[in-house]
């Protein structure tokens, strides 16, 4: 099939655009706002995007809290997601009001960034402490604004839990990083394989 992407076009019970694109890493962005409050919420719209210098994006649709504090603060910090706190990574996308710790509602521990004034969760097995570098209101063809928001930002510092490590590198079988999927489905690196990239040969 094809479908043009103006209106519903696709015919289907749902929209397939974000099956698709898909996996994409969930970034768990940690917050704290002016007066104090913090925030934490899940974002797929994340990735790493630079890694001379190391740089990392998200976008929110719509004013959210994440970047609502990121505007008064200019930090942030994305915690990774293992499939052991999938369930408090789901309970975390709750709706609170401003102000309310999704720290608390889903029963995370919560750590300090150690360069930036931003928490992260404790018992994630990485997590990076990022200093904002641009804030874009997206738009699309002709200009037309979007309700999305994407916050650029370079990551100063990383925090990662030892047990996952093995023989100096991140065992990803040992983190089982969970990825978005699209609809309501979500997968985790249970089967993990390497490949090597090849070079062109020499004359």
């Amino acid at each position: 099939m094809f479908y043009g992407t103006a209106g519903n076009a696709h015919g289907l019970p749902h929209d397939p655009f974000k099956a698709i694109v898909s996996p994409r890493p969930i970034g768990w962005i940690g917050t704290r706002g002016r007066d104090g409050s913090v925030n934490l919420g899940p974002y797929s719209f994340f990735n790493a995007i630079s890694d001379s210098p190391k740089m990392v994006m998200f976008s929110s649709a719509g004013r959210k809290d994440s970047l609502r504090n990121c505007e008064e603060t200019g930090v942030f910090t994305a915690s990774l997601v293992g499939r052991a706190l999938a369930e408090q990574m789901n309970a975390s996308s709750v709706n609170a009001p401003y102000g309310t710790s999704e720290f608390t509602f889903a029963g995370l521990g919560m750590s300090e960034g150690q360069l930036i004034d931003a928490p992260f969760v404790a018992e994630a097995y990485a997590a990076l402490e990022c200093r904002v570098t641009d804030i874009v209101p997206l738009k699309g063809l002709q200009g037309v604004a979007s309700e999305s928001t994407m916050v650029i930002a370079q990551v100063v510092g990383i925090h990662i839990d030892e047990t996952v490590l093995k023989d100096g590198m991140i065992d990803m079988a040992l983190a089982a990083p969970v990825a978005r999927l699209g609809y309501r489905d979500y997968a985790d690196a249970a089967d993990v394989f390497r490949m090597t990239r090849p070079l062109w040969p020499k004359d």
